[in-house]
């Protein structure tokens, strides 16, 4: 329960915590450079975890200790939702633009409107269905945005088999896997962070986490070691920066605000990473780009907000 006077504007720590997600592509683009995608997601969940724990153990240690049989199995279940969100969203980076990336697995709250009605016997109002359309129109337009460009003729593309198999269109659909799997590890979430404390729960997901990357990364015979020194300090910065930093502001911040304003500034995370990627990767969208991603955040924005 959040205290009646916060340490500090809940406004400004919410923009913080938009700003510190949002550095989360270009941090993966450097370590890219120089390590796999597997392995980058496997050492930023194991760091992440490893910073968590003397908390965890010190201040959680009897809540971890009395946690249920159907406590501790959600939570399990959730990390290695987590671990598949990560693996495949930022192996996405790797073939397509943060532009198209970012956008397209902050359609999570899509698929989570789209699951809770099995999973929590949740409603789907005309308002969200609305929403979900516009948000995958705008998905389509981001698609066709990295395959096809416009001439003098119109909107040239080039032929659906080749389209499908292009580097662009594998990495929007890596993106959108990452989505989906968010979407399942919120919607677990929900199920058990009534009853279960914020630090409790993600020590325990982000060990997990951790956990099934690494055994996904050895699996693709991909080593976690062997790396130049500056590697290292790009898988600490993305455990640090946008993990704990920005994604436990964003948690802080729902103890002060109304959630539909916490949704809302979420939107912002794709505008910031778009932004870092043209000041430090020279990735400037291309209109159509823009135009797709304007209507696929209203989309995600009318879905997700509360009625």
């Amino acid at each position: 329960m959040a205290s009646d006077r916060p340490f500090a504007s809940p406004v400004l720590v919410l923009a913080a915590g938009v700003l510190a997600v949002s550095t989360a592509s270009i941090f993966t683009r450097y370590a890219q450079d120089y390590a796999p995608s597997l392995v980058i997601a496997a050492w930023r969940m194991t760091l992440a975890a490893i910073v968590l724990t003397p908390f965890a153990l010190t201040l959680r240690r009897s809540e971890l200790r009395s946690l249920t049989r159907r406590e501790l199995g959600l939570a399990l279940l959730s990390g290695f939702f987590l671990a598949l969100h990560f693996a495949t969203w930022i192996s996405s980076l790797a073939f397509t633009t943060v532009a198209s990336s970012v956008v397209l697995v902050d359609t999570a709250p899509l698929w989570v409107a789209l699951i809770a009605p099995i999973a929590l016997g949740e409603h789907i109002s005309r308002r969200v269905k609305t929403g979900i359309g516009l948000a995958f129109a705008g998905s389509v337009i981001i698609a066709l945005s990295d395959a096809c460009a416009w001439t003098g003729a119109g909107l040239a593309c080039p032929p659906a088999g080749e389209f499908v198999r292009g580097r662009a269109f594998i990495g929007d659909l890596l993106a959108l896997a990452g989505a989906l799997t968010a979407a399942v590890y919120l919607v677990i979430g929900r199920c058990v962070r009534s009853r279960v404390s914020l630090l409790t729960y993600i020590f325990v997901v982000y060990g997990v986490s951790a956990a099934v990357l690494i055994v996904i990364m050895l699996g693709a015979n991909q080593p976690g070691f062997g790396y130049p020194p500056v590697a290292y300090l790009w898988f600490l910065a993305l455990a640090l920066i946008p993990q704990l930093l920005g994604h436990t502001s964003y948690n802080w911040a729902l103890g002060y605000l109304p959630a539909a304003y916490v949704s809302l500034a979420l939107l912002g995370e794709p505008i910031g990473s778009t932004l870092l990627a043209m000041v430090f990767l020279g990735e400037v969208p291309s209109g159509l780009k823009v135009i797709g991603g304007a209507i696929t955040l209203t989309g995600i924005y009318m879905a997700s907000r509360k009625e």
